[in-house]
């Protein structure tokens, strides 16, 4: 009822995390950049932190859809698990169906797994969701993976991704260790106020909607906004009680009137303020002065509410009940890789930032492969000769995201290359 009335062509505020309504945010393409930058140059452990109902499953399996064909990857979710039963789960993923119940055994079998993956060319990347659940015994196993490796290379590379409690636990001293073997911290900060209207027209967008007439009200999409903090799930409960209520009231164009009963039926806090240590850097707070809902408004909103209500409940048991797909299934979508504009998608160690590595010998090559070879051994020429490729399209499709990266991490270690490449990027790609 409420798709045919507004002309959707599916529930744009739906609860699974759909690749193809994905907004690409700044915050989302830097992460996204940054995490694949580092399991091309073969970094062991990296890390993905942000609230809950940022998006974090979804980059992480836009992440692993770009991994398809040229890794192995494992996903996993149950992290309310000792550590035997982690391992165990982590080798079903990997194929193995043998349950020996031996620890040392079953490390023995991954071993003979990620051997047999490197000797076809092929990496293993682990990702662990949800991880802020793991204990510590738990993670202690997870650090003791990283010691599969040849003298080359990583046999397995590892993503921990979680809410803020996973950052207080890598910031134990108990878990120094660990925390020390992290190369990549990537984050997600919530949605400004601009983003988030963006987002909503991204979603409308992709469900079919054809703007004739603007879906919410200017003051609609300020409640929206303000009352979501940003966060991507709180707009979509928003929004989706919002289209229902409006389809009962029959408005066209959804009013904040109706935006405020959805927020009442949710109970979301208004005074809610984020974390300051979420904030992300050089965002605006926008105060918005909202005009109270009259009597009169009260009273013609108030005698419809239970009918809503129930309208409202029967639409969400029937899209709840539409059913969730499983992660690997969500894993194997095909996605279009993001550009990343943002010069911070390059995430490097304090000591990588405090000091130029000096260029190393370059062998000159025009293939792609030896040059990553190269890359992984930190040679900024072979990142400006790589970048290049990437810039031309020749030898590999063009990817001018890879590019910007290639060349912010070989400015960093001071090659005075780059600099002339990043004017090519910006006439080209910009």
């Amino acid at each position: 009822m409420v798709l045919d009335y507004y002309n959707l062509k599916e529930q744009p505020f739906g609860v699974t995390p759909d690749p193809r309504y994905l907004y690409p945010s700044p915050t989302h393409r830097e992460a996204l950049a940054s995490l694949s930058y580092a399991i091309r140059s073969g970094r062991g452990f990296m890390s993905l932190i942000a609230k809950p109902g940022m998006g974090k499953t979804s980059i992480l399996f836009q992440l692993l859809s770009q991994l398809e064909g040229s890794a192995r990857t494992v996903f996993l979710f149950r992290t309310l698990c000792s550590p035997k039963e982690l391992l165990r789960g982590l080798l079903r993923d990997l194929g193995v169906l043998e349950d020996c119940g031996n620890a040392i055994r079953m490390q023995e079998q991954l071993n003979d797994v990620l051997l047999a993956e490197a000797r076809q060319g092929r990496r293993v990347v682990v990702v662990i969701d949800e991880a802020q659940n793991l204990k510590d015994s738990a993670l202690e196993l997870v650090r003791m993976l990283s010691n599969f490796e040849t003298t080359n290379d990583k046999l397995m590379q590892i993503i921990l991704a979680g809410q803020p409690q996973l950052r207080e636990k890598l910031a134990s001293h108990h878990l120094l260790q660990l925390r020390q073997r992290m190369s990549i911290f990537a984050r997600l900060y919530p949605f400004s106020v601009e983003e988030t209207h963006l987002y909503v027209r991204h979603r409308l967008r992709v469900a079919g909607y054809d703007f004739k007439t603007p879906l919410f009200t200017p003051q609609a999409g300020a409640l929206i906004a303000k009352y979501s903090e940003g966060i991507p799930r709180n707009i979509n409960n928003i929004c989706f009680n919002a289209l229902s209520l409006g389809c009962v009231l029959k408005q066209k164009s959804i009013q904040e009137e109706v935006v405020r009963e959805s927020l009442d039926d949710l109970d979301l806090d208004a005074g809610g303020a984020d974390d300051p240590d979420e904030e992300r850097p050089g965002r605006k707070v926008v105060d918005f002065k909202m005009s109270e809902p009259t009597t009169v408004s009260q009273q013609f909103f108030g005698w419809r509410k239970r009918l809503a209500l129930c309208i409202m409940l029967l639409l969400q048991f029937l899209c709840f009940t539409g059913g969730r797909q499983s992660p690997e299934a969500l894993g194997s979508h095909s996605l279009a890789d993001e550009t990343s504009k943002n010069p911070q998608a390059v995430s490097s160690t304090p000591a990588q930032k405090s000091r130029q590595h000096p260029p190393r010998h370059l062998e000159r090559t025009s293939d792609p492969a030896k040059l990553w070879a190269q890359v992984k051994n930190r040679s900024s020429d072979a990142e400006v000769e790589l970048a290049r490729l990437y810039l031309a399209g020749t030898a590999v499709p063009q990817n001018c995201a890879q590019a910007q990266i290639l060349l912010l991490a070989a400015s960093r270690r001071g090659n005075v290359r780059a600099a002339n490449l990043l004017s090519d990027y910006d006439r080209q790609c910009r």
